[in-house]
């Protein structure tokens, strides 16, 4: 999971980590996830590295929170019906990927994951984070994703959205929900 700051709550303390974060990303743009050091970044951003640490005391957890955080629109409600939960988190997956920010720090992570480990264990974080949120999401329902189902759901979602440039409807969504739910077992 990624961490957050107990300060976090503070006014003050939110404006200087979304500061941060809006560096970060700026940086990332510029200089790929290798070249976004707690160096650079703390003198871009007017902090310290002693607050940036503070904040993600591992690089991993950074580029995690600069993906998840900021997301545009709702969130999910918990629900008994899994196909309405697992789409409407799908469709909040497909939100978050319209922002172009967003979706360049995913990209550029996913790009450096076989030579960054930071990137690779921010994938992983990010990964099991998302997956126990839409778990959480389903408790009602009585259904739980596994780590071999999960990417049946996420993937044609981000297929769809970064390699074919195309939108993911909702009826989309909701055909990939329906293949999801009729390939479980049990």
């Amino acid at each position: 999971m990624p961490y957050h700051s107990p300060d976090a709550a503070n006014p003050r303390v939110q404006r200087t980590r979304d500061r941060m974060l809006a560096a970060a990303r700026e940086l990332l743009a510029e200089a790929g996830p290798a070249g976004l050091t707690y160096s650079v970044l703390a003198e871009r951003a007017g902090v310290t590295r002693q607050t940036l640490y503070r904040h993600w005391p591992a690089r991993s957890a950074l580029l995690t929170d600069m993906i998840l955080e900021g997301s545009v629109g709702d969130y999910p409600e918990p629900g008994a019906d899994p196909a309405a939960v697992a789409a409407a988190w799908l469709a909040s997956l497909r939100d978050g990927l319209l922002d172009p920010a967003r979706r360049a720090v995913v990209l550029a992570v996913a790009a450096q994951a076989d030579a960054d480990p930071d990137s690779a264990q921010a994938l992983a974080e990010l990964s099991a984070d998302r997956r126990a949120a839409l778990n959480a999401l389903l408790k009602p329902s009585g259904v739980q994703v596994t780590a071999d189902e999960y990417p049946l759901l996420y993937g044609p979602v981000i297929a769809r959205i970064v390699f074919e440039r195309a939108e993911a409807t909702d009826a989309f969504i909701a055909s990939v929900v329906a293949q999801w739910l009729a390939g479980r077992v049990g």
